[in-house]
């Protein structure tokens, strides 16, 4: 990436620019889509968590978007989001076909991690 624009994505998206592009280089960001055509991305944080993030209603599982994006209003996204939206733009995302019993698997469970 050129350093115009990592200044760029510095200035437009603050600190979590340059982590969200280290977890796209790690490869760290996967399109988990059912035969549905329902999708979702899994994004393996750097404390090793795993969170669900739906691009298609900007939404990450992780506390950050909830306390900075969601509570306070600080930040347009986190890392997680903006590793996505990196990731799909850079042609960057591991892919991952599952069954529809499996996406409501993966659902379920973030719903009962947060409950």
């Amino acid at each position: 990436v050129p350093d115009e624009l990592l200044l760029g994505l510095r200035f437009i998206f603050g600190p979590c620019a340059v982590p969200a592009l280290d977890l796209v280089d790690q490869c760290s960001v996967t399109r988990v889509t059912s035969p549905s055509g329902r999708t979702l991305y899994q994004v393996l944080g750097s404390s090793g968590k795993l969170y669900t993030c739906y691009s298609s209603c900007h939404f990450c599982t992780c506390p950050a978007f909830g306390f900075s994006v969601l509570q306070k209003s600080v930040s347009l996204l986190c890392k997680h989001i903006l590793a996505v939206y990196l990731s799909q733009a850079m042609g960057a995302c591991q892919e991952l076909t599952v069954s529809e019993e499996q996406l409501t698997s993966i659902l379920l469970a973030e719903e009962e991690e947060e409950g």
